[in-house]
């Protein structure tokens, strides 16, 4: 058997934790890269399967009525909910807030596998900021789809800041950033029931949309959610 690729791409301190984007070649399909990110040494998102991150995109762009869109999206990650949200002819500008400067630094320099595809799209517009402190804010822009990918779970966040969107005062909060018909997106790899009761709470029509895949690097099938939520 030859040896396997595997490459760190980069290893740097952020404000949450040690970072790592690596690239690899997977031991199950001998000849098959991938690229994935880590988090103090955990285990964050990957390249290989990313259909529910760009279902985030893709049935947010469906369930709005509206073309000419100005999307929002929180957490660039490797950018596969951005590229769904640039695939559509529907959609005319895409704004992303990163919180770590590193990631956007990875996108722009071409680490990522979708760095030249993403960075050449003048619809995109990439900057550094916290998406959960921009929803506590008072508008200055509104948004016609806002689509939320940074925490692990309503329940399982990155950062102990980012508790109060999942509220029922913090989706109020964020509810003001959304334009007329607008659609509130969240993704997480969990089913939440309070937060759907939240999500109830704050807007009329409220939708979780499971997303189930066959993970077949550990045999069995994985079920990511998305909520949704409108008026």
């Amino acid at each position: 058997m030859g040896k396997l690729n595997f490459e760190i791409l980069a290893y740097e301190p952020t404000e949450l934790g040690l970072l790592c984007l690596r690239r690899r070649e997977l031991l199950s399909q001998p000849g098959t890269m991938v690229t994935e990110i880590t988090l103090n040494h955990e285990f964050l998102m990957s390249s290989y399967l990313t259909e529910s991150e760009k279902a985030l995109s893709t049935i947010g762009i469906q369930s709005h009525a509206g073309n000419n869109l100005q999307v929002l999206i929180g957490g660039l990650g490797l950018g596969y909910t951005a590229r769904a949200a640039l695939d559509s002819k529907l959609v005319r500008g895409c704004k992303v807030v990163e919180f770590l400067p590193q990631v956007i630094e990875w996108m722009q320099s071409g680490l990522v596998p979708l760095s030249d595809d993403l960075t050449s799209d003048d619809r995109l517009h990439i900057v550094q900021g916290d998406i959960y402190a921009l929803m506590s804010e008072s508008p200055t822009e509104f948004y016609d789809l806002i689509l939320i990918d940074v925490d692990h779970s309503p329940a399982d966040n990155l950062g102990d800041g980012n508790t109060n969107f999942y509220t029922a005062a913090g989706l109020e909060r964020a509810k003001q950033h959304l334009a007329p018909n607008g659609i509130l997106g969240v993704w997480s790899y969990a089913e939440s029931s309070p937060f759907v009761d939240a999500l109830h709470s704050v807007f009329n029509n409220v939708r979780a949309e499971p997303v189930t895949v066959e993970n077949d690097l550990i045999n069995e099938s994985q079920t990511d959610w998305l909520f949704f939520a409108s008026d």
